[in-house]
């Protein structure tokens, strides 16, 4: 005999048993998009508490910059710990400080300019600390950066995406990992000027759809609804994201320009130190990895594994003071009219909505951060 009082809480107890088994189900391949109420919320990757640490996941987080530029020391160093994770500082390198000797194989310093020379030292040196260190992986920032206050829950979602990027077949994930974003990786690239998804670049256009590596380049980890990337009318990039407004993609690396944030594996640090110093340098920085990402994945070559998230989450923040401060390799304009120098009145950083650097006296205060993109409205 059925007791009718007893029947709300069976259903209840019978809810509770269907939600934990479809936490325990597999995710379909087919679902690549990174809803808040399943593959985020109740689906965290093991491990991914780690992002929550002091170093983001990663065994270090490096920031470069040169020693005399104390003021974007100060800022880094303030919006870090505001956000709560510690950075360890490299010099940066001025480029005609290098000896010709110590130059790499291919390298013309005039054509490439001494302010690119020394960005790659600088980089470089981060790079060879990895692997002096033995770090597991690091994280290395540029000394101008700037993100969104939600970074850690960012770095969450992403994991997720870098996952299904890395393990196309769920046989081949294992079941526990070393780091949040999964073990398969060389590079993840994270903060830069613009991306291109691979398989558009002019070495696949003759391929077919179902080729299996353009199927394997093509995979995509599409995170929709995305607070944290700016409307259409604000966004700012080489890129058109105007018919998909609030939307990330976790990729595999096509050619980025800008090296703002990356991190590195232990791995990828010896591939990279060999690649851009050891063996040559094909060019400034940013592209010759680019470079490394893009002509280094055969397994042939480097079988560099490189993961990339468009729009970046980490980009260069314009700070308020003379306009001419922004860049410490490049004069990019703009910085006097006349005999005046151009000052610029209030800092802004490109597609970051919660900018951490326009919300230091709220964070400071407690107060809700203000949306850059809001204001302007």
């Amino acid at each position: 005999m059925i007791h009718f009082r007893a029947l709300p809480f069976s259903i209840f107890v019978l809810s509770i048993l269907l939600f934990f088994v479809f936490l325990n189900t597999s995710t379909p391949a087919y679902l690549t998009h990174a809803s808040k109420n399943l593959l985020w919320k109740y689906r965290p990757i093991k491990g991914s508490s780690d992002i929550y640490n002091s170093t983001l996941g990663f065994q270090k987080v490096f920031a470069v910059g040169l020693p005399e530029r104390s003021d974007k020391r100060d800022a880094l160093t303030l919006i870090s710990s505001l956000t709560g994770f510690k950075i360890d500082w490299i010099d940066g390198v001025k480029g005609e400080t290098i000896a010709d000797k110590a130059v790499p194989y291919g390298v013309d310093r005039v054509k490439l300019w001494e302010s690119n020379l020394g960005s790659w030292r600088g980089h470089m040196n981060a790079v060879r600390a990895i692997v002096e260190q033995n770090l597991t992986s690091a994280l290395i920032l540029e000394d101008d950066m700037d993100w969104d206050y939600r970074l850690k829950s960012q770095l969450l979602t992403f994991s997720s995406g870098s996952h299904f990027v890395q393990y196309p077949h769920s046989s081949s994930m294992p079941s526990t990992f070393h780091s949040p974003y999964g073990d398969n990786w060389d590079l993840l690239w994270l903060g830069h000027c613009g991306e291109v998804f691979p398989e558009t670049l002019d070495e696949y256009k003759t391929r077919p759809p179902n080729d299996p590596e353009i199927e394997l380049l093509s995979r995509k980890y599409i995170i929709t609804s995305d607070p944290t990337v700016p409307p259409a009318t604000h966004f700012k990039d080489f890129q058109n994201l105007t018919s998909h407004e609030h939307t990330r993609w976790v990729h595999t690396t096509g050619g980025p320009i800008c090296t703002f944030a990356y991190a590195l594996s232990q791995g990828g640090a010896r591939k990279v130190l060999w690649d851009m110093s050891v063996d040559k340098l094909a060019g400034p920085f940013d592209n010759a990895l680019a470079g490394l990402c893009r002509w280094g994945r055969p397994s042939n070559k480097l079988g560099m594994r490189c993961v990339s998230v468009t729009p970046g989450m980490f980009m260069h923040h314009k700070a308020k003071g003379w306009v001419g401060g922004d860049s410490d390799i490049q004069n990019v304009g703009g910085d006097r009219k006349g005999d005046q120098e151009v000052v610029r009145e209030k800092g802004m950083t490109e597609n970051v909505v919660w900018s951490v650097r326009a919300n230091i006296r709220e964070i400071l205060m407690g107060e809700r951060c203000k949306d850059q993109f809001a204001e302007e409205g």
